[in-house]
């Protein structure tokens, strides 16, 4: 598992995820439970890992990062 998720982007998915977090408890009804894709966009962001990036063969991490 290279890491492939480059800091602007896990800067990026930390703040999108918490958004999409916070509708759990600002949003009524089943629209909500989007917010759960919050805690996937954290994770990828947590593991500098992105399984889709992988899959498509991109990556936003250049080769020297660490």
């Amino acid at each position: 598992m290279k890491a492939n998720v480059g800091s602007i982007d896990r800067v990026l998915r930390i703040v999108v995820g918490v958004a999409l977090l916070s509708m759990l408890v600002l949003v009524e009804g089943n629209a909500k439970y989007i917010g759960l894709a919050g805690l996937v966009l954290i994770g990828t962001a947590i593991f500098s890992f992105c399984p889709i990036y992988a899959v498509l063969g991109l990556k936003t991490r250049p080769d020297g990062d660490r």
